[in-house]
């Protein structure tokens, strides 16, 4: 079976930076493309980073150019991180791999 745990969400000031962790279990995070995605309340469910099998990486346009997206196959965990964070980056982070997701982790960006 196919678990993922999300992490490292929490409350940053405006401008600060978080890194978001997601472990597997069950499946190489190598073996396929792994997603992470984020809701904000009241709004659907948005793409904010992608790194496929072979290491390529994509990232949503909300995030692009201040967010990096890597992988760790030692632990096999998938990082993400997000810098120059803002208020709408506020939102559940989840992870994505194949069908299974993680339970989220919550991203509050206030002052």
């Amino acid at each position: 079976q196919v678990q993922l745990v999300e992490s490292g969400g929490g409350l940053v000031q405006p401008g600060g930076s978080l890194r978001l962790s997601c472990a597997a279990s069950g499946r190489a995070v190598s073996s396929e493309n792994v997603q992470w995605y984020r809701q904000a309340p009241g709004k659907g469910r948005e793409l904010v980073a992608v790194i496929g099998h072979l290491g390529t990486t994509l990232y949503g346009d909300s995030v692009k150019g201040r967010s990096t997206i890597s992988r760790d196959n030692a632990t096999n965990t998938v990082h993400l991180q997000i810098n120059n964070l803002k208020p709408e980056d506020t939102a559940i982070y989840y992870c994505n791999l194949n069908m299974y997701w993680g339970q989220g982790t919550q991203v509050t960006v206030s002052s």
